[in-house]
């Protein structure tokens, strides 16, 4: 993420917590349009379209959350609200019982959704540190929310973005791979994937993960634009 896309999400996030919400909706749409990846601006986004009473735009927001993090709790409970209000019971009670199910912890441990809430502080925290160029500051704390939410690969592609800016191309590799494995529907890690593999040298291993992002999203910009930049260099 460029430090125009970073601004954008700071002002976008501090805008949501002071519940202004037209004003919040302006910079995380942008967000979106250039980084598909984070599943905390698409909840966000469900809120505020919830609240502007766009249903339909809430739903979808709210499902792409749970398609990056299919653990995030808070978002899963708000897609049963937004969908028992347009009338879809059954399956609001569906997402719910599943959300509930998978936040129970035994005594004396976190329940999933506070260290969800948690593993996310981490991320903004290390959202910060490399903004300022603080790598091994943002890895640690990276690391720090993996630890609470090992599932959350928006985070672990964080992570990977910041071993591969810090410059350690084996660690990012390491860590794009296990984001794909462990979710390979999650296309920006697989197109991060890519880059990585072309800046190692594996030009064909690259061009694979970026033709899969296409067969899995045809039409995909992004994968279209890497390829075309691959093969004109070839040429």
């Amino acid at each position: 993420m460029d430090e125009f896309a970073r601004e954008l999400l700071n002002l976008g996030r501090s805008y949501f917590q002071h519940k202004q919400y037209g004003r919040a909706e302006k910079y995380l749409s942008q967000v979106v349009e250039q980084n598909h990846s984070f599943a905390d601006v698409y909840n966000m986004l469900g809120v505020i379209y919830h609240d502007q009473g766009q249903f339909a735009r809430a739903e979808r927001s709210f499902e792409a959350a749970l398609k990056i993090n299919p653990a995030y709790t808070e978002a899963a409970l708000n897609l049963a609200i937004i969908y028992n209000d347009m009338g879809k019971y059954q399956e609001a009670r569906e997402v719910y019982q599943a959300a509930v199910s998978r936040g129970g912890s035994q005594p004396g441990e976190l329940d999933r959704f506070v260290k969800g809430k948690i593993a996310n502080m981490y991320a903004d925290i290390g959202d910060v540190f490399l903004s300022s160029g603080q790598f091994d500051s943002a890895i640690a704390e990276y690391r720090r929310a993996l630890e609470l939410g090992p599932t959350f690969v928006d985070l672990r592609a964080k992570l990977a973005g910041a071993l591969r800016d810090k410059g350690d191309k084996d660690g990012a590799l390491r860590e794009y791979r296990r984001a794909v494995e462990e979710a390979p529907h999650y296309l920006p890690a697989r197109t991060q994937l890519g880059i990585v593999l072309y800046s190692l040298g594996r030009t064909e291993e690259a061009i694979g993960e970026w033709e899969e992002v296409l067969r899995r999203n045809p039409g995909n910009k992004t994968a279209e634009m890497y390829l075309g930049l691959v093969c004109d260099s070839k040429s």
